[in-house]
């Protein structure tokens, strides 16, 4: 992993993105990490080819506890409420503690296609017991029935929707924003519609798991094959035909953050594991957020499968940690 947040003098943003090599070699992966990811492999390679199914039932089965991540009970703080937004009411999952001290604008992961607010309830009951925060998890439209850029624009309408409410509901206006996997790509792309098409840069930190963000297929992702470890490559090309069913060019920052100006956007934690297909993604990503003078912090992680803080092991502990630290501290 990286050395400690690097600390700056003046105004000058921080960085923390040298790696160590010895993080890519596979003697440096614990053995409970090996055996989260055996336990996967085995589990998914024994599933029939899940993309017979109807996308509807695929759901089903990730609400019903039977996907590829553990289900955690519901959180008690949970609350869901309706917005308006361009394509209709857009649920937003809320966990509140009793006096916030921000709010985080969580953006689920599942390419896309798959994957809920509720699905998150685990993760997200102790980001804000962790943090003191509260999380607004947006449960935005899918496709392959509602492909982009509805999904983007959900998004953007809860963003804005938290820019105008928070005062009133939360008694703050410290924001951070985040996901997982697609979601990370819903975040960057947020945060670039806030600032090109509303002049606003609210958000304080960015919080960025195993993103894609560059749907034309980094090396990494072509090159990954059939392994079932949470996700290979025919997965992400499923999922990016899904999104963009009814079109888009895969260049297009909204579509593909990394071909964006990332100018003035905010600190930004980057976490993926050595063993993600999506891998690329992130090595890509993070060096393109500091070259725009972005503070950027770019942790990976031995062994860690795609999206791997949806497992436990000593690995999720450690990156969570990571990342409520680096969210508290801006």
């Amino acid at each position: 992993m990286t050395s400690p947040l690097a600390s700056s003098a003046n105004s000058v943003p921080s960085h923390d993105i040298v790696l160590d090599p010895a993080v890519f070699d596979p003697a440096a992966i614990a053995p409970d990490t090996r055996a989260v990811n055996a336990g996967i492999i085995k589990a998914l390679g024994a599933v029939p080819d899940r993309w017979v199914f109807p996308m509807a039932m695929l759901r089903k089965l990730r609400l019903d506890g039977k996907g590829p991540f553990p289900l955690a009970p519901e959180s008690p703080l949970a609350e869901v409420i309706e917005i308006d937004g361009p394509h209709g009411p857009i649920p937003l999952r809320i966990l509140k503690p009793a006096e916030p001290k921000g709010v985080y604008l969580h953006l689920h992961g599942g390419g896309w296609t798959l994957g809920s607010a509720r699905e998150n309830d685990g993760l997200n009951h102790r980001f804000v017991e962790r943090t003191g925060f509260a999380v607004v998890s947006v449960d935005y439209r899918l496709a392959p029935e509602q492909p982009y850029p509805c999904a983007p624009d959900d998004c953007e309408a809860a963003a804005l929707w938290l820019l105008d409410e928070a005062q009133a509901r939360f008694g703050t206006e410290r924001f951070a924003i985040g996901g997982e996997s697609a979601g990370a790509n819903l975040a960057v792309s947020t945060l670039l519609r806030l600032r090109d098409k509303h002049g606003l840069t609210p958000f304080r930190a960015a919080n960025l798991t195993a993103g894609c963000y560059d749907l034309g297929l980094t090396p990494s992702a072509r090159q990954w094959g059939d392994e079932p470890l949470v996700l290979n490559t025919r997965d992400i090309n499923v999922f990016v035909g899904h999104y963009l069913r009814t079109g888009g060019d895969v260049a297009t920052p909204d579509i593909s953050p990394l071909h964006g100006d990332l100018k003035g956007l905010p600190p930004a934690i980057f976490t993926v594991g050595t063993q993600d297909p999506l891998l690329d993604d992130t090595l890509f990503m993070a060096p393109r957020w500091m070259a725009a003078g972005n503070e950027t912090r770019l942790d990976v992680y031995p062994g860690g499968c795609h999206v791997f803080i949806g497992f436990p092991g000593s690995i999720t502990d450690t990156a969570l940690a990571r990342a409520y630290a680096f969210v508290g501290a801006h």
